[in-house]
């Protein structure tokens, strides 16, 4: 600790702490507009932070200056000369920037139009006329840019090249003539472009999708989570008239950092989509589905599950909240006596020995990621994590088809295996056990779609533990938003879970939500069910199998909890009111009628409804190291279906999101297309079970030989093996 003086006030600091957080600790604001610490070292670019040193003859940039032992600091409080400094920075800013205040989206919540009130110049000295660009310009479909109104304080730039890695924003030209464009003038696509709209302290970069839509004096901000990946992002959602205008990062530093994935933030339109269920639908013989009332279609839900008896399976989507998951299963285990269900992800308790923070990852010597699923598909803020880490000097450690260790598909379970083998590790992990065993923390990322993940990755963490002695972070990345706590629900009502029969006729199903539908387990019992109740925001082709369909509602519709994929129990509150009585209603009425009583309304807090069992030191059963047989060879090649971040209901619905969804394109190794003479972006025919599909193709160095990679809602009706050929001769070699 050291001592420093600020403006006359004696403070006591870590030494290398940055001036303007030391300023902030005792309630000294030194104004910034460049400075932002989640971008990594500051830079200085926008002068705006100008203070008086003791000892040196000019101002300094505070925001470049870190603590050290009796330092003496003047701010625009207390020194006259770092007070003209600031005045003349923002009358330089001013200079060229359009005072068009009323008509721009960043007014009345703008940092440049605030700090000018405060800290400028009372009136401007400049009469000429200012410069001015082509404006707006699109650099995608969810951001306009505003040339004139930059301030070149690089903070998007930063973000691109520092935080997202994808470059894509750049700084073109010198000097005076420094523009902000896309590298190549490419469209700005990538997974985390929306952050920039943040960090501008200007109205240069707008969203499309919010732009003249409201006024920060119209607006209500509601502090919930999102609820479209397992991350459980903190967000704000601002709503404007009863209608979600906007969705923006609520900072969490240990879960996201304030970061938000492009789908999280821009996916929230679907609320008001045209082809929504707003009013419950009852299957009539020979009619079709009819417009029924909420207490006609309680009725025939009734009717059809006693009908049903004990044969009831219940379908789980992942997006139901805890109080809705422990509702449905008190009815289904309390009232009508079945423990069948699907449940979209499972959890091991065990590997609650292993929890820590998302924010760990950054603080990893060895990070290790398992699974055929790329991450930033699957829990994409996890992706940004791992960046971090490697910006930290951790070593990273993907073993995939595509990964630094290229590893046959489905293939994670006996990798966790080979490396507690110690002598006996396979030449390709040899370096990676390595690197393991002489890590002191370690993150184990498991990232793929097994139900034995967990024990297999847990025994490895539990190796790692004991004779390694490593602090073992372990994220199992769940599939759907609130798996973990759906789960933990379920075991909560009752022990243990059966298995929906194989074959025969089924007396009922119950499925939750939009996102089972995708499940093909559910429309093969769907097929087979006498009476089937849906809830869903939109008509799919599982409600056409239903009997009685009732509206779903959106995350941002409900109060209730959400469990992370750390284990990490949030609040969700309702942003606007839904069409008619949300699940957790409807499912207090239904309950009540066989006899099981609910509240039809979530608990106050999070902790009451959503605690975990502890982490307390557990003993890990060492699973079989033998891994289960892998499929077997077969003509062509394998293929690894990707789940698409930018994929589902929610995307489908936002025209703005379209360019974002994953292409009609086939991955394939180099050596692959070059034996069968396929050219990068060549159309091809990939053709599998009868089924076939023009698409194009990609090239990928790092992909496994043999192996190819192709969206999921791109390979339906796919088996595990494809043919792949030109489709000029339409002949597979």
């Amino acid at each position: 600790m050291v001592r420093v003086t600020i403006d006359g006030q004696e403070v006591l600091a870590p030494k290398g702490q940055g001036l303007v957080e030391t300023a902030a600790s005792v309630g000294i604001e030194i104004p910034v507009f460049c400075y932002e610490p989640r971008l990594g070292p500051p830079v200085g670019a926008c002068r705006m932070c100008l203070c008086e040193v003791e000892g040196l003859p000019k101002l300094q940039a505070a925001c470049t200056l870190t603590a050290t032992d009796g330092l003496v600091l003047r701010t625009a409080r207390t020194s006259e000369q770092a007070a003209g400094g600031q005045s003349a920075i923002l009358e330089f800013i001013l200079l060229n920037h359009p005072l068009d205040c009323p008509d721009c989206d960043k007014g009345g919540e703008c940092p440049l139009q605030d700090l000018t009130f405060r800290f400028g110049p009372g009136s401007t000295r400049m009469q000429f006329p200012k410069r001015t660009f082509d404006k707006p310009i699109p650099i995608s479909p969810l951001i306009a840019l505003d040339r004139e109104r930059c301030i070149l304080c690089y903070r998007c730039t930063r973000f691109s090249e520092s935080v997202s890695e994808d470059g894509q924003l750049v700084a073109a030209n010198r000097g005076a003539q420094s523009i902000i464009a896309t590298f190549e003038d490419e469209p700005y696509r990538a997974h985390f472009s929306g952050n920039v709209l943040e960090l501008c302290p200007v109205g240069a970069l707008t969203s499309t999708t919010y732009r003249f839509r409201a006024r920060p004096w119209e607006i209500q901000n509601v502090p919930t989570v999102c609820g479209l990946c397992p991350v459980g992002c903190n967000v704000w959602a601002t709503t404007r008239e009863g209608k979600v205008a906007r969705i923006l990062s609520r900072n969490h530093p240990e879960v996201h950092e304030g970061w938000l994935c492009d789908k999280g933030r821009f996916a929230y339109d679907h609320l008001r989509a045209e082809d929504r269920l707003r009013t419950p639908l009852v299957r009539v013989r020979r009619r079709g589905f009819e417009e029924a009332s909420h207490e006609a279609a309680l009725d025939a839900a009734e009717a059809g599950l006693r009908a049903a008896g004990s044969s009831v399976v219940v379908a789980f989507s992942g997006g139901e909240t805890v109080e809705q998951a422990t509702a449905l299963a008190r009815i289904v285990r309390e009232g009508l006596g079945s423990d069948a269900a699907l449940l979209p992800d499972d959890w091991d308790a065990a590997l609650d020995a292993f929890r820590a923070p998302l924010s760990a990852i950054r603080d990893a010597d060895v990070c290790l990621i398992l699974g055929d699923d790329p991450v930033v598909e699957r829990a994409p803020v996890v992706d940004l994590w791992l960046r971090a880490a490697r910006r930290a000097e951790a070593e990273v450690i993907a073993v995939n088809p595509a990964g630094d260790v290229q590893a046959a598909p489905g293939s994670a379970a006996q990798v966790c295996a080979d490396l507690r083998e110690g002598k006996k590790v396979p030449t390709e992990l040899r370096e990676t056990a390595k690197s393991l065993k002489s890590a002191k923390r370690v993150a184990l990322v498991w990232s793929e779609d097994d139900p034995t993940g967990g024990r297999h990755v847990g025994a490895l963490a539990n190796e790692l533990h004991e004779n390694g002695r490593a602090e073992v972070a372990v994220y199992v990345l769940p599939r759907t938003p609130n798996g973990r706590g759906v789960a933990t629900a379920w075991y909560t009502v009752g022990e243990g879970r059966s298995d929906p029969p194989g074959e025969g006729e089924i007396g009922a199903l119950v499925v939750s939500g939009d996102e089972a539908a995708s499940d093909p387990r559910v429309a093969d019992l769907a097929a087979r069910a006498s009476f089937v109740l849906t809830t869903a925001m939109f008509q799919s082709e599982l409600t056409a199998w239903s009997h009685v369909v009732l509206p779903g509602t959106s995350y941002l519709e409900r109060e209730g909890t959400y469990v992370n994929l750390e284990g990490r129990p949030q609040r969700l509150r309702r942003a606007v009111v839904p069409f008619g009585p949300d699940e957790l209603e409807w499912l207090a009425q239904l309950a009540e009628r066989f006899g099981v009583a609910i509240d039809p309304w979530a608990a106050p807090t999070a902790a009451e409804q959503a605690d975990l069992p502890p982490a307390d030191e557990f003993a890990w059963s060492r699973p079989d190291p033998q891994a289960p047989p892998g499929k077997p060879a077969g003509p062509g090649l394998e293929l690894v279906r990707i789940g698409a971040l930018f994929s589902g209901a929610a995307v489908e619905r936002i025209p703005q999101l379209q360019f974002q969804r994953p292409a009609a394109e086939v991955e394939l190794a180099h050596e692959d297309a070059s034996t069968r003479g396929i050219a990068p972006g060549e159309a091809v025919v990939v053709t599998s079970n009868g089924t076939s599909r023009e698409l194009r193709a990609g090239l990928n160095r790092k992909l496994r030989v043999g192996v190819v990679r192709i969206p999921a809602e791109h390979a339906k009706d796919f088996g595990d093996r494809v043919q792949v050929s030109r489709l000029s001769t339409g002949e597979s070699r």
